[in-house]
């Protein structure tokens, strides 16, 4: 029988368990009003509806960044490729310049596309809910490009990683 530990509100234990499943890494950006880059990396990415497409990010609660994206038209979401290790970190960073030395480009409407990824998305916001300590964001695909025969970055364990064909 497999044994279980009851959830005792430690965060090491839900971290440690959720850090079994591994998960694609994504950048979340736009350019706001002044026409500079902000965004943050995320790795709870999901793909949500084909009909409409959504797919859906979520947020902590604490983040100071996600209240200055959250009010503007577009937001891009990149999907990065396995080399992307060195963005993922920079956008996940809280100090510093995140877009600096990064290669990113802009749409018309503002979303932000980091170059390298494997999939580019044009979103809006279709819908926010409270999740505990985070915000389940649902995003609306407003066009896309996706180059599926290159591998993503994968978070896993708390680490980057790379997929190894077998």
């Amino acid at each position: 029988m497999i044994e279980l530990e009851p959830v005792a509100g430690d965060p090491l234990q839900l971290r440690r368990a959720y850090g079994c499943f591994p998960s694609g890494v994504t950048a979340v950006c736009a350019l706001d009003a002044a026409g500079v880059p902000v965004g943050i990396a995320a790795s709870s990415f999901t793909s949500v509806s084909v009909d409409p497409a959504l797919v859906s990010v979520c947020v902590q609660q604490s983040s100071t960044t996600w209240p200055r994206l959250r009010e503007l038209p577009r937001l891009g979401v990149s999907v990065l490729g396995e080399e992307q290790n060195a963005a993922a970190q920079r956008l996940a960073s809280k100090q510093g310049d995140r877009f600096a030395e990064l290669d990113w480009d802009a749409t018309d409407d503002g979303g932000v596309l980091v170059g390298g990824a494997v999939a580019w998305l044009d979103c809006s916001i279709h819908a926010e809910v409270p999740a505990g300590d985070h915000m389940i964001v649902l995003l609306a695909i407003h066009a896309l490009r996706a180059e599926p025969d290159r591998a993503p970055l994968v978070f896993h364990g708390s680490r980057f990683r790379q997929l190894a064909a077998i």
